[in-house]
């Protein structure tokens, strides 16, 4: 048997390694994705190997990522629950594609994750799975293994010689990438709790922040960012800059309690510096390049939208549907932004585009001569023709 795991060198995944080998005889490939989250991949891959895979991929999938995930969930202005950008949600289905391919190279019988039955991964992978392959064995350690603490994990993992960390272990779990590193678990489960200030890692706090404003102005091209103050850079390498410059003024903390998909509420501290400044640049080139109709009907998507991402249906024919409507209504977001970061504050402070539907003369409150506000009586009194039918009702 040979099964494929996706690998990120942790406690859970090399403890994995070994306990799928022993429990199913199988031959263990591991397959960690390199989304930018700054590790060291060699370490990672060598680790796996000593821990008992006969083989690892270690894949650059970092550019891919940001133009073919990212964007698209920009594009569509995805937030869950009104706070969270989702990075980790939208890098599940990208590692869950890759290993499928990994698994039709290597033909191997199974695929397997280490995520736990609580939260939300073990949905995206495996939603993942069976959309691309639908008969694929699917393996999920922790809802099949004896191990119900890290303790017994750490037992198991010394017994069978794989490296413990000696280091003390931080009082919460942790996930990174370029979009965004995530905080749960530990000293953050009471909600009442303020995080400590050395937890966070992409971003100052905003006390902390320079004195001074830092400005940058953003170009957008049919709805991507395609150049940083003049500068036309790859998707990657766009938000690596905005990351380390919204970072440095404490731009992009959220704390909240979201709705997980299998039911259970949770408290999640984020960090996304460069995402949130995209987020809010990109609504700014909206406004004065969509339609109000279209702007009034994509938002009302975006609550649905968000949910395919945060529940795990990326492959699903319905957030294909709305991508298609989003990227169609993103035709005409063309143009430039430019933002004041101060502070942990992202203020947007001027947009421009070559199609913009704003019109300085119909705006002003000067004398002009292209609206009869005369014209306005009978917009109102026709509109309200319902009210006040409705009132003699009464």
């Amino acid at each position: 048997m040979k099964i494929v795991l996706a690998y990120s060198g942790g406690l859970d995944t090399s403890v994995a390694i070994a306990w799928l080998k022993e429990t199913y005889k199988a031959e263990i490939i591991a397959f960690c994705a390199d989304l930018g989250q700054g590790e060291d991949l060699e370490a990672i891959k060598d680790k796996a190997l000593r821990t008992g895979a006969s083989k690892v991929y270690m894949d650059d999938l970092r550019e891919e990522f940001v133009r073919d995930y990212i964007f698209p969930m920009l594009r569509a202005n995805a937030v869950y629950e009104g706070f969270y950008l989702m990075g980790t949600s939208i890098a599940r289905p990208l590692i869950a594609k890759r290993q499928i391919e990994i698994a039709e190279a290597e033909g191997a019988d199974a695929v397997a994750h280490g995520a736990t039955g609580k939260g939300n991964d073990q949905v995206r992978f495996e939603l993942t799975y069976y959309a691309l392959k639908p008969g694929i064995k699917v393996i999920a350690p922790w809802r099949q293994w004896p191990f119900k603490s890290r303790a017994s994990l750490i037992d198991y993992a010394r017994s069978k010689g794989i490296e413990v960390p000696v280091t003390k272990e931080k009082p919460y779990s942790m996930d990174r990438n370029i979009f965004h590193i995530s905080y749960e678990g530990g000293i953050l489960e009471d909600p009442w709790q303020e995080p400590p200030e050395d937890m966070f890692t992409m971003m100052v706090p905003p006390e902390k922040a320079p004195d001074s404003p830092t400005y940058i102005e953003i170009e957008y091209e049919e709805g991507n960012p395609v150049a940083l103050n003049g500068e036309r850079i790859s998707p990657y390498e766009l938000l690596s800059r905005l990351n380390r410059i919204a970072g440095d003024n404490g731009v992009g903390r959220v704390d909240i309690v979201e709705n997980r998909y299998v039911g259970i509420k949770s408290r999640g501290v984020y960090e996304t510096p460069g995402g949130t400044v995209l987020h809010i640049a990109h609504r700014a080139i909206e406004s004065i390049t969509l339609d109000r109709e279209v702007l009034h009907l994509r938002d009302s998507l975006i609550p649905r939208y968000a949910e395919c991402i945060y529940y795990g249906y990326w492959f699903s024919p319905e957030r294909q549907a709305l991508q298609s409507l989003i990227d169609e209504i993103q035709k005409n977001v063309t143009g430039t932004v430019r933002l004041k970061l101060y502070k942990g504050n992202c203020l947007v402070v001027g947009r421009k585009s070559p199609v913009s539907l704003y019109s300085m003369e119909l705006a002003t409150f000067e004398e002009e001569e292209v609206y009869n506000q005369k014209d306005a009586e009978g917009f109102i009194k026709l509109n309200a023709l319902r009210l006040i039918a409705g009132k003699k009702k009464h």
